[in-house]
């Protein structure tokens, strides 16, 4: 009759698990459909197209709907850049730090499939315990006969407990994890192109200080000619000392320009050093004055943008998250089922512990729901949903963002450029004026307070046509970032690669 019994439970249990089986491939809560990107008409970004009354420059590649692949500073040809920027992806630290954090978002994921199987837990323990000789009897007609004793007790138990996904609560939170982790991919990406764009933009604001230090270099010897000139005119009796005051006063004012050069140029060696992972004091990168022009970006067309920008793919990847929390947050309104088993063996002696008459089992399941709880679950529900509307408004946001960032640095770089033939045309004429007021001063008809206007006009538009130069090739470093660099969202870890199984390796403890 046990044995029946026995069986008969067990089939019940079958059956409730085949039925729960069935039943487990409800998933609740609003199914998840991507943004539609904004429409756009345009064949091409507005300022790539733009006319400067026909005027020369910079412009963007052609065919325009061509795209940046891979290593994207290669477009600037300077083989120590590439150098530097194949040093990045190895030693940066916050590259690293990025990266460990998608690791743990990875392992929430596993965190999150666990909830899938049963949990199984054991409790062996063992009991020895004496009663007391002077209990007595609950009735003056019956002898305790514990009394006194000595006994032993030895348990080996085994439960298992399963929570079928009902409801879809579990895969919801798996779904939840995966999107996380592919927001932290995204973030990651997002992460390197900046340091990348950093380390470009740091190595041309060298450059451009390596070409002051040789234009103020420059100036601080014509100066000091002009000095010995004048001193040998007035110790001639020719000249007048005022000649020597101006020729002095210029030259001192040129070598402190000159060494202040010095102090922009450490502070961005030092940054390189910091991108790289290195110490500053073993970190130097060698002085070379050039000039550079920007050259032709492939922009690709406007439509392809949200494709190809981390941050983009990162808010996107937020609001799938965001809705599979409002899952979770539906899961809550039904009721949770939990099957138990227990079973084990339980003995007085450690002898008869293994043998079938010391098994013990039990069997059953169990259901909660929350009746009431003063509008908690509702509460939260609603919370979900307003994170999942603030988040769209934030997807939404950073796609308008990425559209002026590109449209910016596409007038910047194109400005610049052809602000720098102006201002190449100015530095040609200063030198013409120069070259004039020395022929003047020399030949007695202009004093050489005229000759130092001159020289102070020279050196001023020298200034201005470096630093223009340097603008021009930040502006394209950050046309190229804006573009996304060399990544588009195929590149973007799925769902199913986030989860896949790793290795103890992946997270063995650093040192």
């Amino acid at each position: 009759m046990t044995e029946l019994k026995i069986r008969s439970t067990l089939f019940i249990a079958a059956g409730a698990l085949s039925l729960l089986a069935l039943v487990s491939g409800c998933r609740v809560g609003p199914p998840y459909h991507a943004p539609a990107p904004p429409a756009i008409t345009a064949p091409n970004y507005k300022e790539s197209t733009v006319n400067f009354h026909d005027a020369g420059g910079w412009k963007v590649a052609s065919p325009q709907d061509a795209m940046l692949r891979g290593n994207w500073w290669e477009v600037f040809n300077d083989p120590e850049l590439n150098a530097l920027e194949e040093q990045l992806d190895i030693n940066n630290q916050n590259l690293k730090e990025y990266f460990q954090n998608y690791m743990a978002a990875r392992a929430e994921i596993a965190a999150a499939r666990s909830q899938y199987w049963p949990t199984v837990t054991a409790n062996p323990s063992f009991n020895r315990s004496k009663t007391s000789g002077n209990v007595q009897a609950s009735s003056s007609s019956t002898t305790n006969n514990t009394a006194g004793k000595t006994s032993s007790l030895w348990t080996l138990p085994l439960d298992v407990s399963w929570t079928p996904d009902l409801w879809g609560k579990i895969r919801n939170e798996v779904r939840e994890a995966q999107y996380a982790a592919q927001v932290s991919a995204a973030d990651l990406e997002l992460e390197k192109l900046t340091e990348q764009a950093s380390l470009a933009e740091y190595y041309f604001e060298i450059r451009g200080q390596d070409m002051l230090q040789q234009i103020l270099n420059e100036t601080v010897a014509a100066d000091q000619k002009a000095l010995d000139y004048n001193q040998a005119q007035y110790d001639t009796g020719v000249g007048d000392y005022i000649s020597v005051a101006e020729a002095k006063t210029t030259l001192e004012a040129a070598q402190s320009a000159a060494i202040n050069v010095g102090l922009l140029r450490a502070q961005y060696e030092h940054a390189i050093a910091m991108l790289l992972g290195k110490i500053p004091t073993d970190f130097s990168v060698p002085v070379k004055p050039m000039v550079y022009t920007a050259p032709p970006i492939p922009t690709g067309v406007p439509s392809q943008l949200v494709e190809r920008r981390p941050d983009v793919s990162a808010a996107e990847r937020t609001l799938a998250e965001a809705n599979a929390t409002i899952g979770v947050g539906y899961g809550a309104f039904f009721p949770q089922v939990t099957i138990s088993v227990s079973g084990g063996l339980e003995s007085a002696l450690l002898s008869n512990l293994f043998q079938l008459s010391s098994s013990i089992w039990s069997i059953g399941p169990s259901a909660s729901q929350t009746i009431f709880d003063g509008g908690l679950y509702r509460a939260e529900l609603h919370q979900y949903v307003a994170e999942y509307n603030a988040d769209l408004a934030t997807y939404r946001q950073t796609v308008l963002t990425s559209f002026q960032q590109v449209e910016d640095n596409l007038a910047a770089t194109r400005i610049y450029s052809q602000q720098i033939i102006r201002q190449q045309l100015a530095v040609k004429d200063a030198q013409d004026y120069l070259d004039l007021e020395m022929v003047r001063y020399n030949t007695g008809v202009d004093p050489y307070v005229d000759v130092v206007v001159a020289q102070t006009t020279l050196l001023a538009n020298r200034e201005t046509l470096n630093a223009l130069e340097v603008e021009e090739m930040t502006s394209a470093v950050e046309l190229v970032q804006s573009l996304g660099g060399g990544w588009d969202r195929t590149q973007l870890t799925t769902p199913k690669q986030a989860g896949a199984k790793t290795t103890k390796a992946d997270y063995t403890l650093q040192k």
